[in-house]
């Protein structure tokens, strides 16, 4: 599984990197979490606000930061 943050290094696009790692931590998931700060990469999702989460290409959330308990609902 891999899973992109998409954002430019705001505090919302680090707390949702950190919400997502601990998720994947938690659960035991096998899941590569990265962070994407290429803008051509996040408009090419269709990305107008983030931070946004991205599971295996699929645009979970845009926007807002998902809790841990959210994220793991979506990769388990």
């Amino acid at each position: 599984m891999k899973i992109e943050i998409l954002g430019m290094g705001c505090a919302k696009c680090k707390q949702l990197m950190a919400n997502a790692e601990k998720a994947v931590k938690e659960t035991g998931v096998q899941a590569e979490v990265v962070k994407v700060e290429d803008m051509n990469q996040i408009v090419g999702y269709g990305i107008m606000t983030t931070p946004a989460i991205v599971i295996d290409g699929e645009v979970k959330a845009a926007g807002k930061v998902l809790t841990v308990e959210q994220i793991k609902k979506l990769i388990v």
